[in-house]
């Protein structure tokens, strides 16, 4: 059994603590929209929001980290050293799972102007 890199874990990590600091205002707008009534029920959550949005800082800084950190190749002098597609394709993922969880942590902000 192969094992789950690294990254992903990170990255899912960063999208679900995100996702779970969203909730107190994710809740209320799905409730709402579905015509189900208590949509208050996701502000129980808005005690903890600090701590998830913290979470999401430290899951999204790691991923920054293992994607962009100096690998041990060397470059012939005068050469550009050249980026794998692997790493190409992680660094975009990265920053893919970086601006939805901004996006959905800033719901909050925003959220007036959907509805």
């Amino acid at each position: 059994m192969q094992a789950i890199p690294s990254k992903v874990v990170l990255g899912v990590g960063t999208l679900l603590a995100a996702v779970g600091a969203s909730l107190c205002c994710i809740v209320p707008i799905t409730v709402v929209l579905l015509g189900v009534g208590s949509a208050a029920l996701g502000m129980q959550l808005m005690p903890i929001r600090p701590y998830l949005l913290g979470l999401t800082g430290v899951f999204l800084g790691t991923a920054f980290y293992q994607v962009y950190r100096p690998n041990s190749q060397e470059c012939a002098p005068d050469e550009s050293c050249r980026v794998p597609a692997g790493q190409r394709r992680q660094r975009t993922i990265v920053w893919v799972f970086a601006i939805v969880a901004v996006a959905v942590a800033a719901l909050p902000y925003y959220v007036n102007w959907i509805i």
